[in-house]
């Protein structure tokens, strides 16, 4: 399991190119037949990928459970949220199984002892991303499938920034301790997500960009306000942003990114909001 430990914002003026791509970007998260597992000490959230092929693989395969986690079983103390980005698959939660196509989610709550990870067909093999952040008690576990996210509609062409918000594991959707995640969806012609930018300094986020087309990438905004900085990143790539960091981006073509939150508050107005023309 790869540990990254937090990172404060005046340390991070100093960053090498180098530096910010080994505490903040995440790679490879799919690997056949393995879990790849990232944990951020920034609000104690986990990121993990999946991509089943000839095997049904557990949550914990290749992780020291109680050595990283302290636990018995990965969600003693964590709740999970899981997106299909690959093919047909399905997952298993205790003794309920969930099939799982393309963009569809799944939530399951803390004290789920065993989940596992299955495809459809290994030629067109699933692709599964989770982030776990941790949790205090038990709610439901819920599929929510692509069609029944709560849609929001937002930006304009004007603007490059054209969107839909797809809420998933969000209030409006279901009950939840504090993990929230949802799907952003750029319409062609539009490259810019999360403008303006904004912090909150109750919350971070993880945002994991993908359907970024090949041969093209996302430049990923990050740092305070007054001194952004940015990495280049590629499909199916992961990064994470600490609350005093803006969140932001603009791809060289339109894409679609899953992002997920977790701190103390799932309040949404809570944003500090930084005007375009103030950014440095």
């Amino acid at each position: 399991m790869d540990i990254r430990y937090s990172v404060n914002q005046r340390d991070f003026k100093r960053y090498t190119t180098q530096e910010m791509r080994d505490e903040f970007l995440i790679t490879n998260l799919y690997r056949p037949d393995e879990v790849v597992c990232v944990y951020s000490h920034v609000d104690r959230m986990v990121t993990f990928g999946c991509m089943p092929v000839n095997e049904e693989v557990p949550l914990e395969k290749g992780i020291d459970v109680w050595h990283n986690f302290g636990t018995d079983y990965i969600l003693e103390r964590l709740e999970i949220g899981i997106f299909n980005i690959g093919g047909a698959g399905c997952i298993t939660a205790d003794d309920e199984t969930f099939n799982m196509n393309y963009k569809d989610c799944l939530y399951i709550t803390q004290g789920t002892k065993k989940v596992t990870f299955k495809s459809a067909d290994p030629k067109e093999p699933a692709k599964f991303y989770m982030v776990s952040a941790p949790a205090h008690c038990a709610y439901k576990t819920t599929f929510i499938p692509i069609e029944k996210a709560n849609k929001r509609p937002v930006g304009a062409m004007e603007t490059s920034n054209k969107r839909t918000i797809n809420q998933f594991i969000h209030p409006d959707v279901l009950k939840t301790c504090q993990l929230s995640m949802g799907m952003t969806v750029l319409e062609p012609g539009s490259v810019w997500n999360t403008m303006p930018a904004h912090t909150h300094e109750r919350r971070m986020e993880i945002y994991m960009y993908f359907e970024v087309p090949e041969n093209n990438v996302v430049f990923h905004m990050m740092g305070e306000g007054n001194e952004t900085r940015h990495l280049v990143m590629q499909n199916e790539e992961a990064v994470i942003s600490p609350s005093w960091s803006i969140h932001s981006g603009a791809g060289t073509s339109n894409y679609t990114f899953i992002w997920a939150m977790g701190g103390e508050n799932q309040a949404f107005d809570d944003m500090d909001n930084i005007p375009t023309t103030e950014l440095r």
